[in-house]
């Protein structure tokens, strides 16, 4: 018996110590395998991938050739930037939304990028 209690109390007061960001990042994590997308700590260049988060920044780019909107999207675990070519505004990409993406994974300036993802808005919590 005293067993079965030590994880459930080591649990508590990890999370009692731990800051609001690390309660976040752990809940985009749990949100994330339950929706089965991987964490994008986890994807590489030039696969395929469904990732689920939250929106921290959004920033149009203007551009002489190609206007951009730019959102880092973090999960928990990475932040993957999604890039929308020729795009100034989009309804409902705003800082702290909560959305699918699916695209195929580049890196640029050692960054994740994913350019013109498939996206899905979650409902607003």
């Amino acid at each position: 018996m005293e067993t079965d209690e030590r994880p459930s109390l080591r649990r508590f007061l990890k999370r009692l110590a731990a800051s609001e960001e690390e309660l976040e990042a752990e809940q985009l994590q749990r949100e994330s395998a339950e929706s089965g997308c991987r964490l994008a700590e986890q994807v590489r260049r030039g696969e395929r991938v469904s990732i689920t988060g939250r929106l921290r920044t959004v920033c149009y780019t203007p551009r002489t050739n190609l206007p951009t909107l730019e959102a880092d999207l973090y999960d928990g675990s990475d932040v993957v930037t999604l890039v929308w070519l020729g795009r100034r505004q989009i309804p409902g990409i705003a800082p702290g939304r909560q959305l699918t993406v699916r695209g195929r994974i580049a890196v640029r300036d050692a960054r994740k990028v994913i350019y013109n993802p498939y996206y899905e808005l979650e409902a607003p919590r």
